[in-house]
């Protein structure tokens, strides 16, 4: 017999309807990746409308019904989870395009228990709801979940909101398959690199990376390799070195390339916000909390998540990143159950980890965790050779964003391969640009590299930039530290006074007081 609801129950009804909708056009609003928001869609009908342990399947190729997205099944069941067409409810409305419910699933000879065994589910009276997934008049799916029939509401209000989320899902998937084309594109980049790395190419540029140095090629030749692995990877490197297009390349090389690549710079989150940046908060978890939001972990899910500056977060929480790592397995900030996280983790870092463990700011076990395979990035000085593609590359990069068509003489060409780049790629590109933007005709000579490079500090070379022009690089001495100590005291501790006496930026002195492990400075009467 059909369930009643009163006026109360309809008006709690329809709140729990609008507040779904609300919440699924927000998640499109926010851009978020396919994978994502079906898993919320189905966590939203789960939580706020009681209809549970949702799946989603979809048609393959040879007619047959797979579980590609689910809520509040495990691993074995997703795997249990194929359809002949015909075959059960499942199958049946693969095949047919009507929906089917269930009334009790311990009833029906159709409900086949194939994914969820009858003892894991609730022991009450269990109803089972299928709905088709059409786009263009196709049927490309079912979308299934459970409900108990103990609520007090009519199984065609749920068919009505189950209808509303079908027409969202069905719109997400076209979208996500017309990723396709850029996902070939990718897998042609891959194969150029493969090519390049076997057969010694002359250059090649595949996820931004340029160059055919010894160096490069052995750390991409390491990079390809462990790609094809889930293992965690921690690329090392100098500041400017390219780890995050390492990253990147190392994502798309992967049986991942078609998921999520999310990148965090740990650096750049206050200490405050870092839990609920990473695993998310429910609403309600701390003040302006008004909504619950997925945090990066979440977001990854059958990506790749990337760690940038790992060694920049905080202690406290190292240890519930450790255990999202061995267990796959999250929490919200504010919330009490257990995410299922299919991540893969690359972290990247310009420090020495090991002396961060042995100065006690970074965990071992997380160290050995995040370490199963080091990349370490050559310097820009162990490639000079691949300096001339660098600027042939940013020259026409920069080019086309200036609208210039730049070229270069041999003679500037070799002072620029001359030069030491403590600031590696990054400041290559930045004196690259201001010669783009500074260049009075479409040739770059040598005198002109000159006046770019006055404004640098390169130790290396025995350089030294002209008295009040910016100190953009510098390499960093434990003999700083005194000099630095000074200069705050004349400041009084006021960091951007004392960086100006020193000759620095205010991030240049702060990052120096981090690398000299320099304490705080009190306060200066």
């Amino acid at each position: 017999m059909e369930e009643r609801t009163d006026g109360k129950e309809r008006e709690d009804l329809r709140e729990q309807e609008t507040l779904f909708l609300r919440e699924t056009a927000r998640m499109l609003g926010r851009g978020l990746e396919p994978r994502v928001v079906l898993y919320e869609i189905l966590h939203l009908l789960s939580e706020l409308v009681g209809l549970n342990r949702g799946r989603i399947v979809l048609r393959e190729d040879d007619g047959r019904g797979l579980i590609r997205h689910a809520y509040g099944l495990s691993r074995d069941e997703v795997a249990r989870g194929v359809y002949r067409e015909g075959e059960g409810i499942t199958g049946k409305v693969l095949g047919g395009g009507q929906a089917i419910i269930v009334q009790d699933i311990n009833r029906d000879p159709d409900y086949l228990q194939r994914a969820i065994p009858r003892a894991r589910l609730p022991a009450g009276t269990v109803s089972y709801i299928a709905v088709p997934l059409t786009l263009e008049g196709r049927i490309i799916g079912v979308l299934g979940v459970h409900r108990l029939r103990g609520r007090a509401r009519p199984l065609a209000a749920d068919l009505q909101i189950l209808n509303t989320a079908t027409a969202f899902i069905a719109q997400i998937i076209h979208l996500n398959r017309l990723v396709s084309a850029r996902t070939e594109r990718l897998e042609s980049e891959n194969r150029e690199l493969r090519s390049a790395l076997t057969d010694g190419a002359a250059s090649h540029n595949v996820h931004g990376i340029i160059g055919n140095s010894k160096a490069l090629r052995a750390a991409l030749a390491k990079t390809e390799r462990v790609a094809r692995s889930g293992a965690s990877v921690l690329v090392l490197g100098e500041s400017g070195t390219g780890k995050e297009l390492f990253a990147r390349a190392l994502h798309f090389m992967s049986e991942r390339r078609e998921g999520p690549f999310v990148r965090v710079n740990c650096g750049a989150i206050p200490e405050t916000l870092f839990e609920s940046e990473l695993f998310g908060h429910e609403r309600g978890a701390f003040t302006g909390a008004h909504a619950a939001s997925v945090g990066r972990f979440e977001q990854a899910h059958g990506g790749t998540l990337f760690l940038d500056e790992v060694a920049d977060i905080p202690l406290a929480l190292q240890v519930k990143l450790l255990r999202a790592l061995q267990e796959h397995i999250i929490e919200r900030l504010g919330g009490r159950r257990a995410i299922a996280v299919d991540v893969r983790i690359v972290a990247a870092t310009n420090e020495d980890l090991q002396e961060a463990v042995r100065a006690g700011r970074f965990r071992l076990d997380l160290f050995y965790r995040l370490n199963v395979v080091p990349i370490r990035l050559p310097a820009l000085r162990e490639r000079v050779d691949d300096i001339p593609q660098l600027v042939d590359f940013h020259l026409q990069e920069l080019g086309r964003t200036y609208g210039r068509d730049i070229r270069i003489t041999p003679p500037a060409l070799q002072r620029l391969s001359r030069y030491g780049w403590p600031g590696n790629i990054r400041q290559l590109r930045n004196v690259v640009e201001r010669l783009v933007l500074l260049a009075d005709t479409n040739v770059i000579e040598a005198t002109e590299v000159e006046q770019a490079l006055a404004a640098e500090l390169a130790p290396a070379t025995g350089e030294t930039a002209p008295a009040g022009l910016v100190r953009a690089y510098e390499r960093i001495d434990q003999r700083d530290a005194e000099r630095i100590r000074d200069a705050l005291k004349n400041a009084r501790g006021n960091k951007s006074q004392a960086a100006r006496l020193l000759g620095l930026t205010l991030r240049q002195l702060t990052y120096r007081l981090k690398r000299l492990r320099l304490e705080p400075v009190p306060p200066y009467c």
